[in-house]
């Protein structure tokens, strides 16, 4: 349910985008008709309604995301914030500029945030970030953690250049496409191939 919660302005996205794409005019509608104000110029071409769509209601989905789990008192964790922060500069340089090229960078942009903070975690303020999340569920060795944050720094790298491959050498649909896979099947793939190896090692540990 929470990875759920915490995906739900992909998922907004994606779903928005493609009934924009299939909608063109009524998506070029909606947007002249509430996005006029904020839109440098006022005017917006069909083509690239939908994206501005897509890219408003999820600015306005991460709002209600972030709103609800302050007015439950709930935590709101470092990654969901940084999300927030991204989608908010990058959807609001996209809508501004009625350019696709910035809400294009934002994934990419978000796995160098949390690569960068992965690596200053372990490597400035020695605290594993991985281990922090895990230890409680698994015991392990120190060099195994240090791996394991290794591996998922590497992973949010591999990430933000596959995003930008896709981003700006396909059409926008399939880079939608993309951006959900690799939020509901890719990462979901990644932590489960993980764990099948940390089951494994710890088997043998014991």
């Amino acid at each position: 349910m929470k990875f759920l919660f915490d995906v739900f302005p992909v998922i907004i996205f994606f779903l928005t985008f493609k009934w924009g794409e299939s909608h063109p005019i009524l998506a070029q509608s909606y947007v002249a008709q509430y996005l006029s104000e904020l839109v440098s110029g006022g005017v917006v071409a069909a083509e690239i309604a939908p994206t501005l769509l897509a890219t408003a209601v999820t600015v306005l989905a991460s709002v209600v995301q972030i709103g609800y789990l302050l007015l439950k008192r709930k935590k709101v964790d470092a990654m969901l914030w940084i999300s927030f922060i991204t989608i908010m500069v990058f959807g609001g340089a996209t809508i501004y500029f009625h350019s696709e090229s910035f809400i294009k960078w934002k994934p990419t942009v978000l796995y160098w945030c949390y690569a960068t903070a992965f690596f200053l975690a372990q490597f400035v303020f020695q605290k594993n970030l991985i281990r922090t999340a895990m230890e409680s569920q698994i015991k392990l060795p120190e060099q195994l953690w240090s791996r394991l944050s290794l591996v998922w720094i590497g992973y949010f790298i591999a990430m933000g250049f596959a995003n930008l491959f896709v981003a700006f050498n396909f059409p926008t649909s399939v880079w939608a496409n993309f951006k959900l896979i690799s939020i509901v099947a890719i990462t979901p793939a990644f932590i489960v191939v993980q764990s099948l190896f940390l089951s494994k090692y710890i088997e043998e540990v014991k």
